[in-house]
């Protein structure tokens, strides 16, 4: 056994004993995401009190973020997937939730608080955490962290798991998104959000749209509550360059700029690609398209980019998933 192999064992066979004993004693502190030993979080929901919530997982780091309306308001420690078992990034949705979940798969083991990202076993729940990653591909939580995350998602919520640290930023949109439009188109627009928000008022059944954007297609797919709606072409300013994998959120529209305000977050292996408004400016969706985004248009849809093809599940470079479509 070499010195690597030695660590390795030692790592995996007494991480428990090593942990510093913040992590031993661990729960909610008051302290930045970036100091949050094992087993920590904070949770600060008041700094932002509404809006769409994104949750980012950063593998490299073992943290959990949570954004509302592309404001921090909670972080906490996980374990992710071991060797052999990674957990897989891209852009999900959560398909399920069961606050007294057990898996299929292991035994029976108890899931407290499960957010569920895929039917093939890969969810958000309490575990154990031993201070790496451990888990067989589910990303595991502290148990009162799980309690307060299961208590603000909801169905169809996007979850991004990435590789690289990311953290959103603002971008606002003059008129409508995926074009060059007239300030006067803003109206629509707000007219259909309205629409959707009075819509969901009375009905329990939540309404989620995604739409995902390929420049390897020139195609613009439109999902629905897990759902093919509408597919169509975009034309892309200087197609042989990359716009990148991003994940924008609608987080309002604003009368006083009449804009479209999104949170988006940049998962782009390639770090040589536009900026996140600069790469939203050159889409060009077509008029058919156009139309069936703008009519289900509303606060927390996604929109996903992509230099890789909108049928494949899996990106071919690095393995990001474009959009998770197993319902």
């Amino acid at each position: 056994m070499d010195r690597r192999e030695f660590n390795r064992f030692l790592t995996g066979a007494f991480a428990l004993s090593a942990l510093p004993l913040s992590a031993l004693a661990a729960g909610r502190v008051n302290k930045p995401a970036e100091q949050l030993q094992n087993g920590e979080f904070n949770w600060n929901p008041d700094r932002s009190p509404e809006g769409p919530i994104v949750i980012i997982v950063s593998l490299p780091d073992q943290i959990v973020h949570v954004y509302r309306n592309g404001t921090r308001i909670a972080a906490s420690s996980c374990s992710t997937g071991k060797k052999g078992h990674r957990t897989p990034t891209g852009v999900f949705k959560i398909l399920q939730k069961d606050k007294h979940h057990r898996s299929s798969t292991y035994n029976n083991a108890p899931m407290p608080n499960m957010n569920r990202l895929t039917w093939s076993g890969i969810a958000l729940h309490a575990g154990n955490l031993p201070g790496y990653p451990a888990s067989h591909g589910c990303v595991r939580l502290p148990k009162e962290f799980s309690e307060l995350l299961f208590g603000i998602t909801k169905l169809d919520m996007t979850v991004v798991i990435a590789d690289e640290k990311s953290a959103p930023s603002s971008v606002a949109h003059p008129g409508m998104v995926l074009g060059d439009y007239a300030a006067q188109e803003y109206a629509a627009v707000d007219t259909a959000i309205m629409k959707h928000a009075y819509a969901q008022a009375y009905t329990e059944t939540p309404i989620s749209t995604s739409v995902v954007i390929s420049r390897a297609d020139g195609s613009a797919t439109v999902w629905e509550n897990g759902r093919i709606v509408a597919q169509g072409q975009v034309d892309i300013v200087d197609p042989n360059r990359p716009i990148g994998e991003r994940v924008y959120t609608l987080t309002g529209a604003y009368g006083d700029d009449r804009s479209l305000h999104w949170t988006t977050v940049d998962v782009s292996s390639n770090r040589r690609v536009d900026a996140d408004l600069a790469a939203l400016q050159r889409l060009r969706a077509r008029p058919g398209i156009r139309e069936e985004i703008r009519k289900r248009m509303h606060h927390g849809m996604t929109l996903v980019t992509t230099d890789g093809p909108s049928n494949a599940e899996y990106q071919t470079a690095g393995d990001f998933v474009v959009f998770n479509n197993l319902y």
